[in-house]
């Protein structure tokens, strides 16, 4: 039996697409993804983690991406692969661990001009790339 590499995220740009075309004219887009967790400490207080995470996306979810105009703030759902990469620079080893993309829904868009609470929803018409049909698995 082999394994199982999924990963679900639901989060927010931290930043625009970096956008380039690679050899052959293959598209790729990264940027990093943010994921909020809330809990309450033991006084009671909210408190919150951000977890951050390098997406990848490749060819058409990347030219999918340019054309829907994703920025820093929207909230997308991705559904991926966790992939690791090394290399040596200067003799030292490095890592990088990515999410490399196979699906991503943009859940909603932040408003220039409303702050920092600008999301507004999109609801049923939301933007969805892949094969998932539009519904999150969950």
């Amino acid at each position: 039996m082999s394994g199982v590499n999924k990963v679900f995220l639901i989060g927010n740009l931290g930043k625009d697409p970096e956008f380039r075309h690679m050899e052959g004219g293959v598209m790729v887009a990264k940027f990093p993804l943010a994921t909020t967790e809330y809990f309450k400490n033991k006084e009671g207080l909210r408190q919150d983690q951000t977890e951050w995470h390098n997406i990848v996306l490749w060819r058409g979810l990347a030219e999918a991406a340019e054309k829907l105009q994703l920025r820093k703030g929207h909230m997308v759902f991705i559904e991926g692969k966790l992939r690791t990469r090394n290399w040596e620079k200067d003799g030292i080893k490095r890592y990088a661990t990515e999410i490399i993309a196979e699906n991503m829904t943009m859940l909603s868009k932040r408003e220039p001009g409303n702050g920092g609470n600008g999301d507004q929803e999109q609801g049923n018409d939301s933007p969805h790339i892949g094969d998932m049909g539009g519904d999150l698995p969950f």
